[in-house]
Formats: C-alpha cells, sequence, structure tokens
C-alpha cells in the first residue's frame, strides 16, 4: 500500500512538471505575437488542459494512449514491479528538472518511457521491457515532428493563398483572434496526450498490485484498463492544468522566437497544425512529445518564408536533445533501480 502511494504521489508530481516544463510549449507562440500576456495564456491553457478530460471521457469515450503506456514494462515479468515504476518516475522527474532548469525543451513523454525502460531492463532484462511499444513510441520521435512539419507548411501555404489579397494590418487582427481557437485546440490536445501518460503509469501499477494481492482495497483495484477509477483520470488532467498555471518561461522563450520570428499569421498556423498532429496521434493511441510536435511545426511554418528563416542551429540543438531523452533517462532510471533495490524491505 506504502509503494502504491508513492507511486500515485510521484506520478501527479510529474504531470505537474510535465504541466510547468511542456505546456508553455503551447502558448509560447500566442505570447509571443502579443495576442495574450503571459498569465491570460497560462489561464487559456490551463482551462483548455482541463477540459481535455471532458473530451476524453464523453466524445472520444476511451483513454487510448494511457492505454498504450500502461503496457510498456511488463509488470508480471518483474519480481518488484512497484520499484521498477517508482525508479523511471524518479529518473524522469530528474530529467524534465534538469531541462528545465537549463531552458531545454526536452520530451516529457520520452523522459518517462526512457525512465521506465531503463528500470525495468536492470530489474529482469529486455523480457520486462514491451519492445513492440517501445519502437513505435521512438519512431515516432521522427514521425511526429515530421507530421507537424508538413502540416505546418500546407496550412501556411493555404492560409496565405486565402488571404493573398488582404491588407496586413487588416490579417493581423484577424488571425490574432484565430490564434485564441487554434491554442485552445492546441491545449486541449496536449491534455489528451500528456496527462493520459501519467494515467497508464498509475493504471499498470494498480493492476500490478491488483495482480498479487487480489484482496487489496475496492478503491485501488484494477483488472485491466477497462476498470479504470474515474479519480485517475481527474487527478491527472487536473495535476497537469495546475503545472500549467506556473509557466516555464525559459522554455516558453525558446520555443516563441528563438527558432524562427513569429507573428500572428504565422502563429496560427503553427498551434493549428500541432493541434492536428496531436489529434492524428491521439486516434493512433501514440503517446507523443508536444515539445516535438510544437518544434517541428514552427519549423515548418518558417521553412515556408525561406529556408534561412528557421534558426537551424537551434534545431539541432533541441534535436540532440531529442535523441539523447531517452537513453540518458534510461540510464538514470537503471540508477535509481539499483539504489532502490539496496532497501530490499522497500
Amino acid at each position: 500500500m506504502t509503494a502504491l502511494l508513492i507511486i500515485v504521489v510521484l506520478a501527479l508530481f510529474f504531470d505537474f512538471v510535465n504541466g510547468f516544463h511542456d505546456a508553455p510549449n503551447s502558448i509560447a507562440t500566442v505570447v509571443a505575437t502579443k495576442v495574450l500576456t503571459p498569465l491570460q495564456a497560462v489561464i487559456w491553457a490551463a482551462v483548455f488542459n482541463f477540459v481535455a478530460y471532458f473530451i476524453a471521457k464523453f466524445v472520444i469515450g476511451e483513454f487510448g494512449i494511457a492505454d498504450t503506456v500502461s503496457k510498456i514494462v511488463e509488470t508480471s515479468m518483474i519480481a518488484h514491479p512497484s520499484r521498477v515504476i517508482i525508479a523511471g518516475l524518479i529518473a524522469a522527474i530528474f530529467w524534465n528538472l534538469l531541462t528545465w532548469k537549463l531552458g531545454i525543451p526536452s520530451s516529457s513523454s520520452h523522459t518517462l518511457i526512457g525512465g521506465l525502460a531503463g528500470a525495468a531492463y536492470m530489474s529482469s532484462g529486455l523480457k520486462s521491457i514491451h519492445m513492440g511499444v517501445v519502437g513505435i513510441i521512438a519512431l515516432f520521435i521522427f514521425v511526429a515532428p515530421l507530421i507537424g512539419f508538413i502540416a505546418g507548411n500546407i496550412i501556411t501555404i493555404i492560409t496565405m493563398h486565402i488571404v493573398k489579397n488582404m491588407r496586413p494590418v487588416k490579417a493581423d487582427i484577424y488571425f490574432k483572434r484565430l490564434q485564441l481557437l487554434s491554442s485552445a485546440l492546441l491545449s486541449i490536445g496536449h491534455g489528451l496526450n500528456d496527462s493520459q501518460k501519467v494515467m497508464g503509469i498509475i493504471a499498470a501499477a494498480l493492476i500490478a498490485a491488483t495482480a498479487l494481492n487480489p484482496d487489496i482495497h475496492p478503491f485501488l483495484r484494477m483488472s485491466n484498463m477497462a476498470d479504470m477509477h474515474d479519480w485517475i483520470p481527474l487527478a491527472c488532467f487536473f495535476a497537469i492544468s495546475a503545472g500549467t498555471l506556473c509557466g516555464g518561461w525559459k522554455i516558453m522563450k525558446t520555443m516563441g522566437n528563438k527558432i524562427t520570428k513569429i507573428h500572428p499569421f504565422e502563429g496560427f498556423s503553427v498551434q493549428t497544425a500541432s493541434a492536428i498532429t496531436l489529434f492524428i496521434t491521439e486516434v493512433l493511441h501514440v503517446p507523443v512529445s508536444t515539445t516535438h510536435v510544437i518544434s517541428g511545426s514552427i519549423m515548418g511554418v518558417g521553412s515556408v518564408k525561406r529556408l534561412s528563416a528557421v534558426r537551424w542551429g537551434i534545431t539541432r540543438n533541441l534535436m540532440t536533445a531529442w535523441i539523447l531523452t531517452i537513453p540518458v533517462s534510461a540510464l538514470i532510471g537503471a540508477l535509481a533501480f539499483w539504489i532502490l533495490n539496496a532497501f530490499e524491505n522497500f
């Protein structure tokens, strides 16, 4: 029971950290174009992060990404699954806080996956990792920003054609209004994607605990994802919304204007392309990095003007961080498990 409580607390704390680490990426463009102040933007994003719960629950009718994440680790092949999950969460929180401190927009999703995989490998070897699931998620490190890049290109070209005869000042007024809609859609997409990752972790822990102790308290009993308790998604969506309210201004600065100069027209295109990409991955049940998606969209929009409009030096640094996230997190997760395993009674 103690281990489960620690897992739930750490998972929700990770979700909170994810909120101030990742969510600012979804509002960086709306702040950079001065459509909203930073305070207005984080409140706007937080509200729609939580609105995503109602969409998942009552419109989509399932939590597909949570189901995918719950299958990353084969808990039935691990002697102490709670230690593996706790070690993975510790690794993910550590890497998220470090990259936040350094102002690097890395992936919360992939640090969580890397931490869990590293801890599971240290515990029981490759047999404890569902390599098919991890492989698909790893593939989308490249696929997700590519979809965002292509979507950003297409939306920008179409929109430029629609407004080609409109005065720039008038166009800016329209796009500033449209950015409120596109940023709301993007925040919904972010909430749908990122909150479900933590739901999957908590669900995996409860399913493993129930298998070991069928008489566990009904509040915690879960045999499969269909038994998901309402408190789990509610807590996860609330935690990420609360994290969003706490900001993350260093990362927002990088995502706002350092990759390419953003105006209302580009801001609308970036947010719309990113939202579409996140909705596509929601349908596919693949957890992706919101950071990767938005970065790809910004590059795609910027490249329409000219390739030199994208600051490729910063882009290379971002991509290096993306590629390193899973292996570095895996090493940290393995180390965390080794330390926890020293406490035999934990």
